[in-house]
């Protein structure tokens, strides 16, 4: 009987927290002009941290004479970041999977190493007077205040680290703050989201290895991020895990039934364990059948131009695949076709119907009244494939605080979905890091004395 009455009581709250959303957003609709709604969002970012925890990057842009100083064609710049008020940007080290022996793992692991590299050689070396990395909350809050951007670094698949696990604490030495176990394939550590095409796991959620990584990660205070495993693989991690998880870049599989988008069951288990999940603005993901329909008015102009450049358009499975110089080749090529077609694209979005803001902010409302706000925060996957209309580069950041504020959301509320959550997260992670360190010490000097 307790057990009903307790569910009587969540539902009769969830609806009377649904109401007074909806309360909201209707009292600000009215009450602010589309000018005062910029302008109060435009306050409201004076006053916080605006964090995105994806951000893809290419080491090619890294250099002396082509970096993030400049206004490059990419989606995440300096530039960028200063005209939409995006302050921190996790900018990842991303290796794609390939095959599981000691070569393909020497050449991931190299792959992980110059990414490394070309962050810390931006904020050290390229232009330390503009931004800085951050290892902790501390870091992103100092950094903040002396007027710089902020980078902090995540780790997009685990397969680099191979089989030796002492590349975890490598990693997370280098600056490296979360990882997840597999993207786009079953790694050596854990089955993806991509099992669910045909049913075939490698690893039936976790191995042996990738238990033993959750545990290292655990132990220095990195974040453990679910966004690509399997859903079989995060309800291990949680099993394993003795500090809160994340989702760096996902969304709500109730809102578009995509792999990599959690479900509600997900959700739950995100909730119970403190994580939370950073809504992620990859338009399939936001609305899958909205961005099919586009999708293929965009096909057609692209189709026309690519025919004119002679350039062969291949679906993205198929250049994932690709070795790593032919698929870079391939994504420079495809990006200055895209930047020529740019014009036709846009005026295509005033006549069809593009995800944009308005469906991104309606994940963060589902999230937000299914686990909590205190669970939720905001993603881009800039350069990695992301981007809506109205949010498709850190330019354009301020359009999801105008859409926030637009809905009733309070300046505290927006603090948090930004990054008080995450930020939270990470101190936590990081605290427990360090108890685990502290008691594995203890327990060494007592085996000592004995």
């Amino acid at each position: 009987m307790q057990k009903i009455k307790f569910g009587l009581l969540a539902i009769t709250a969830m609806a009377m927290f649904s109401c007074k959303q909806t309360e909201k957003k209707e009292i600000a609709e009215v009450s602010l002009t589309n000018d005062q709604l910029i302008a109060k969002a435009k306050e409201i970012q004076q006053h916080i941290i605006t964090l995105d925890t994806h951000c893809d990057i290419n080491v090619d842009n890294f250099t002396d004479s082509i970096n993030y100083t400049q206004d490059l064609d990419t989606q995440i710049t300096l530039p960028k970041m200063e005209e939409g008020g995006l302050d921190v940007a996790w900018l990842i080290v991303y290796t794609g999977q390939d095959s599981l022996n000691a070569e393909g793992y020497k050449k991931a692991y190299e792959n992980a190493i110059s990414k490394f590299e070309a962050i810390h050689k931006l904020c050290e070396e390229i232009a330390p007077d503009k931004i800085g990395l951050a290892l902790t909350s501390d870091d992103v809050r100092r950094i903040h205040s002396e007027g710089k951007k902020v980078a902090m670094i995540g780790v997009e698949n685990g397969y680099p680290i191979g089989t030796d696990i002492g590349n975890v604490k490598k990693f997370y030495d280098l600056g490296g703050r979360y990882m997840s176990l597999a993207h786009q394939g079953h790694s050596q550590l854990a089955d993806s989201n991509t099992g669910e095409k045909d049913s075939i796991w490698l690893n039936n959620g976790l191995s042996e290895l990738g238990k033993q990584a959750i545990a290292e990660m655990n132990k220095y205070g990195m974040m453990i991020d679910v966004s690509h495993p399997s859903k079989e693989s995060m309800r291990q991690i949680i099993e394993l895990t003795k500090a809160p998880i994340i989702a760096s870049h996902s969304s709500a599989r109730a809102l578009s039934n995509h792999s990599r988008n959690l479900d509600d069951e997900q959700l739950e288990w995100l909730k119970e364990n403190g994580g939370i999940i950073q809504t992620v603005a990859f338009s399939p993901y936001v609305n899958v059948k909205k961005d099919s329909v586009f999708d293929e008015e965009v096909k057609k102009v692209l189709a026309m131009e690519a025919e004119k450049a002679g350039f062969p358009l291949l679906e993205r499975d198929s250049v994932m695949k690709m070795p790593g110089d032919q698929r870079k080749a391939y994504y420079e090529k495809y990006i200055a076709m895209r930047t020529t077609a740019k014009p036709k694209l846009d005026s295509l979005s005033e006549v069809a119907d593009p995800v944009n803001v308005v469906d991104f902010v309606d994940h963060i409302d589902y999230l937000v009244e299914k686990i909590g706000i205190d669970h939720v925060g905001i993603s881009s996957d800039f350069d990695g494939g992301g981007g809506i209309y109205g949010w498709n580069d850190a330019s354009e950041t301020i359009n999801v605080t105008k859409e926030l504020v637009k809905r009733g959301y309070t300046e505290e509320e927006i603090e948090k979905l930004w990054s008080g959550n995450l930020l939270h997260v990470l101190d936590e992670v990081e605290a427990i890091g360090k108890k685990i360190q502290a008691e594995a010490e203890s327990t060494t000097e007592a085996d000592n004395v004995s």
